[in-house]
């Protein structure tokens, strides 16, 4: 199961305490107290890994670890560790006390979510010519706390969109390595899926529905991982009754949800190609010609339709 919205709450550990010691040796009276150790800081790492956030499933408080308090004969303790939370790229991580948002978009990236308290000072620290033998030292500080809503709205350069149970899975699996669910009977894919063809990343995004875009069905969960494709492919069934309806209720919900999204490169796959008769098939092209996209019949048992298909790919991968 994909996990793509969770809230988590995270601790910045606390500042160890400053010492208040002396040394007990003769003739070499004085303050020797240790200042206390910074606690760990909280960061988040984006990886490559898409199902990351599966770990904030159960377990949604965190802490990094607290500094060691000072001791005596001048000895200073330890750093706490810092916490590294991984999460997948393309995460967006928003702080809800502050409303502070980042984007993290490149696997390596760090981002400080939570900062550790200062360690306090030891009585060493606090001696002077008129106060030879102080006995003040100080507490750490506490670490930052806040809660984080991560985000996962999927990066890929190629969206596959259409109504569900239409042959974007089908089609995933034959160009990549993908290993997505695929059946016939009505379904949608309850989460998406990834391929890659040679470096290509393709997004298998789960059907969409009209009203998708105000909640109908799997709603605006699957609406936003759009958001971050570059290319769309378009599938239209070539059983449909209606192609130029179909299209037009996807793109509806696209705009609904976001505008921008109708501005994104799109190409039109009328799938299962084999299923109707080249008829058919030219009288569809023929019927969403007028929209001016790049239209291309596949089917997956056909090889030679697949070697356009691949054509196509080709040419994005040098084009992305």
């Amino acid at each position: 199961m994909l996990i793509d919205n969770v809230t988590i709450k995270v601790t910045a550990g606390k500042g160890g305490d400053g010492a208040a010691a002396f040394n007990k040796i003769k003739m070499a009276l004085g303050p020797t107290g240790g200042s206390g150790g910074k606690g760990g800081d909280v960061y988040l790492e984006a990886v490559a890994d898409l199902g990351a956030l599966r770990r904030f499933r159960v377990k949604k408080s965190f802490r990094a670890e607290n500094g060691l308090n000072g001791r005596d004969s001048f000895r200073d303790g330890h750093d706490g560790k810092d916490l590294v939370l991984l999460v997948p790229r393309g995460t967006i991580a928003r702080n809800i006390e502050t409303g502070e948002r980042v984007e993290m978009t490149t696997v390596g990236e760090h981002v400080l979510a939570a900062r550790g308290g200062k360690g306090g000072k030891g009585n060493f620290h606090f001696r002077s010519p008129t106060n030879t033998s102080p006995k003040e030292f100080q507490r750490g500080l506490e670490g930052e706390q806040c809660s984080l809503e991560l985000e996962l709205k999927l990066i890929a350069d190629i969206g596959l969109i259409g109504f569900p149970n239409i042959g974007k899975s089908s089609f995933l699996n034959e160009i990549t390595n993908a290993q997505s669910k695929v059946a016939n009977y009505r379904f949608t894919t309850l989460e998406p899926h990834l391929g890659s063809y040679y470096g290509l990343i393709i997004a298998d995004i789960p059907g969409l529905i009209e009203g998708a875009s105000s909640g109908k069905g799997l709603g605006v969960k699957f609406l936003r991982h759009i958001e971050r494709t570059r290319v769309l492919f378009h599938f239209i069934d070539a059983d449909s009754k209606d192609p130029l309806a179909d299209y037009q209720t996807i793109r509806r919900e696209l705009g609904a949800h976001n505008k921008l999204l109708l501005d994104k490169p799109e190409y039109i796959i009328i799938s299962r190609a084999d299923t109707a008769s080249d008829e058919i098939i030219s009288e569809i092209t023929k019927t969403l010609t007028p929209l001016g996209k790049e239209i291309m019949p596949i089917s997956i048992h056909d090889p030679d339709r697949m070697a356009e298909a691949k054509k196509l790919l080709d040419r994005l991968l040098k084009k992305l």
